[in-house]
């Protein structure tokens, strides 16, 4: 044997851990996905996230690498996305995390389930049973039960709770652990301490007679953390899956059209714009399309949240994720999957947690602080009583304990995410994606509303203000028109006619043959030219050769919700203004409709942005609500923005919110849904304030023992999520008939 074959197994292992390591950074390589600005954009999934510290810890630190533009961590999500420049050292990141203690891997769809809530929801169940039973055992001893059966009942209670506690107390060591490790500390630090000091005191009192043993506070301490542990994940999961089953709706790849007439299946990532793709009966679009042959009808529930199917044909555009119901199509990507509408839809549910507005910035600058301030709190506390007490340790330590456990930040760290996590949650229900979650705090500021006019205040669709067509023969054609939609509602109950050798002027109108007889419908001058009788007006008109001309008044037709809307901000003292690209006489139209008293006509991009400036220096906290190309700079700079899904993609990327439906009142709903978060949120600082203002001080005079402090701390804790859950239970059932059909069917499915 070689002297040194000893090493040769070590070698081995070190290979293997290199090549391990290479295997790592060549995935995360591959994972990057380029960004339009020529930078990079790394998701890491990072399972040991759990509280504002980790994210504080975590952004902060991966900053101070060279050439990291964000970092960016989502406590719903446990994911991290951190956006590199292009020359960025991948490998800093990675290493970065490790320093840290929070093992991580490239983030994939494929997991969606969840070990770390069974886990808890098993230390729970030990929790109780050990806090139960411990806490039966104590009543003896706190009502004066003698030495021998004290003690007896001492050592039962540690033969329970040393165990139950070495089990459920592990998410709380293992974290504590992992952060002293790295020179760190969290909120897990505290908690752990507070309860292995009163887990080693009681064993000490057990064993020599003492009088009081807290096993009962340490167990309790551990049921009450991880129940509040238990409800956060839990919650998180909810809106977690209602994002991964939004996914699932997508399919993973579709079947290209190949030169040949062929079709072979290419994966979704494949698909670049312009490339031709067959879908069948039953399936999904992949990425946004437009139709180049055949006819179907099409489920966009998600888009509109309207359930009736809608037909579509050649030349007609349908976003990713619409069910091709009736009919093969044979469609034309006109983007990549990320960017088409699921991707946006799925990329802005997962960014409701990466927003720092004020509130987020105050939690996360307090929790900084928080954990080395309650260190420092008990070692004074011990040190004070030493000193009145002339150095009589137990008592000191026993308070001290007492003092660590009562201040342990747990209510102040979930004082915003839980009420952001649930707010976000249920505007998802209701066909409200938030794009941006420090958007939740401005638009619960908002003072005033600009609307865009087209496609916004008003419909895709026109309506006919007056007619003159007569009954009959004439309106039966009229209707027929493929281009008379506004005509063809107007005329519902009259049965079409069936024209032929239909013919389109462009900038004149449509005409086609009946019976021999051309007709016209389009603008009154080119129509007359066919009639017997002379135009009237310049509007457009209906007319057929050698007969009579009727003349017709197109308007436009307002959203749903929109005077319903635009009421309900007036009845709350918000100040609505209409800034419109049309002409004046259609804003004006409009204005009146809507009872708007401010409304400006034919404005540019740049007068958008001047009149939004303009309010900003009054002190106008401005929603701007749009949706067209030229909207997306007023969108940018407003105070916060909305955006419908029918907007140009441009509008959607610039809004802080897009809502999926028609319906205006989306508007309404969202900012009675924030302003109610941010009082929730109010609550819970108010809460977690009052509870250290009167326990701590109660706590450093001996008056509370671990017990109550247990009892006390944990309770605060459940009161702030029970506080938040309240944005996500009577409103749901208020407003659930209004989610759309596909956000029902993704909820209920998770």
């Amino acid at each position: 044997m070689s002297c040194c074959a000893g090493s040769l197994p070590a070698s081995l292992a070190a290979n293997m851990e290199q090549q391990a390591e290479t295997l790592r950074l060549e995935e995360a390589r591959l994972a990057a996905r380029p960004l339009p600005d020529g930078s990079l954009l790394l998701r890491l999934n990072v399972p040991d996230v759990h509280c504002a510290a980790c994210i504080s810890t975590i952004e902060r630190q991966l900053a101070k690498i060279d050439g990291v533009r964000t970092a960016r961590v989502n406590l719903s999500l446990r994911q991290l996305s951190v956006t590199l420049e292009s020359n960025a050292s991948i490998l800093a990141v990675l290493q970065s995390l490790d320093r840290l203690g929070y093992p991580n891997q490239v983030a994939s769809e494929a997991d969606n389930s969840d070990p770390e809530l069974k886990g808890l929801i098993r230390a729970l169940a030990v929790a109780g049973f050990a806090a139960t039973n411990v806490m039966l055992l104590s009543i003896s001893v706190w009502n004066g039960a003698e030495a021998a059966t004290r003690d007896l009942f001492h050592f039962v209670s540690a033969l329970i709770a040393i165990p139950a506690i070495a089990y459920a107390g592990q998410p709380f060591f293992r974290s504590a652990l992992q952060a002293l490790r790295h020179r760190r500390l969290n909120m897990d630090v505290p908690i752990s301490l507070g309860v292995l000091l009163a887990t080693g005191m009681s064993v000490f009192e057990s064993f020599y007679g003492g009088g009081h043993a807290y096993f009962d506070a340490a167990t309790s301490l551990l049921f009450f953390l991880l129940a509040g542990r238990t409800l956060d994940l839990a919650m998180r999961g909810r809106a977690r899956q209602l994002v991964t089953r939004m996914a699932q709706m997508a399919n993973k790849g579709g079947m290209q059209i190949l030169q040949n007439g062929n079709v072979s299946y290419v994966p979704q990532s494949d698909i670049v714009p312009g490339m031709m793709l067959r879908v069948a009966t039953g399936e999904r679009l992949v990425v946004d399309a437009e139709v180049v042959e055949g006819a179907s009808t099409v489920d966009r529930s998600m888009v509109t949240g309207e359930s009736a199917p809608v037909f579509v044909t050649s030349g007609q555009q349908v976003e990713a994720g619409v069910l091709n119901l009736s009919a093969p199509l044979d469609v034309k990507a006109l983007r990549s999957a990320e960017k088409s509408f699921l991707g946006e839809v799925l990329q802005m549910l997962a960014a409701a947690e990466h927003g720092r507005g004020a509130y987020v910035r105050l939690a996360d600058r307090m929790a900084r602080i928080y954990s080395p301030a309650v260190h420092v709190l008990a070692i004074g506390t011990f040190a004070a009583w030493m000193f009145a007490t002339g150095g009589d340790w137990h008592q000191s330590l026993t308070v001290a304990v007492a003092v660590l456990i009562i201040t342990c930040p747990c209510a102040l760290g979930l004082a915003v995410p839980i009420a952001h996590v649930v707010a976000a949650s249920n505007l998802f229900r209701r066909g409200i994606l938030v794009k941006d979650g420090s958007a939740l705090e401005r638009l619960a500021e908002i003072d005033y509303v600009a609307f865009d006019k087209t496609g916004t205040l008003t419909g895709s669709t026109l309506a006919v203000a007056s007619c003159d067509i007569s009954q009959g023969e004439a309106s039966s054609i009229a209707k027929a028109h493929p281009s008379a939609r506004a005509l063809a509602r107007y005329f519902q109950d009259v049965a079409s006619a069936r024209v032929t050798m239909v013919t389109e002027v462009p900038g004149y109108g449509v005409e086609a043959v009946v019976k021999g007889k051309t007709y016209r419908l389009g603008r009154a001058s080119w129509v007359a030219e066919v009639t017997s009788a002379e135009a009237v007006g310049a509007g457009m008109a209906f007319g057929v050769q050698g007969g009579q001309i009727f003349s017709i008044r197109i308007r436009e037709a307002l959203r749903p919700g929109a005077s319903a809307t635009i009421a309900r901000l007036q009845q709350k003292h918000i100040g609505t203004e209409i800034m419109s690209g049309d002409r004046e006489e259609a804003v004006v139209n409009i204005a009146r409709q809507l009872d708007i008293a401010n409304c400006t006509a034919a404005m540019t991009p740049a007068g958008k942005l001047t009149r939004l400036a303009a309010l900003a220096k009054q002190g106008r906290r401005v929603l701007m609500v749009g949706d067209g190309l030229n909207d997306a700079p007023a969108l940018a700079a407003a105070h916060v923005s909305m955006a419908p899904s029918s907007a140009s993609d441009i509008g959607r990327t610039a809004a802080d919110f897009v809502f999926m439906g028609d319906n205006l009142d989306a508007v309404t709903q969202a900012h009675d849904l924030t302003r109610r978060a941010r009082r929730i949120v109010q609550q819970n600082f108010a809460l977690a304030a009052v509870y250290n203002a009167l326990a701590v001080p109660l706590a450093m005079a001996g008056y509370l023992n671990p017990l109550l402090a247990a009892i006390a701390m944990s309770t605060s804790s459940l009161l702030v999520i029970f506080n938040s859950l309240r944005l996500s239970d009577v409103q749901i059932l208020q407003w659930q008939h209004k989610a759309t059909p596909t956000f029902k069917a993704a909820e209920a499915q998770s």
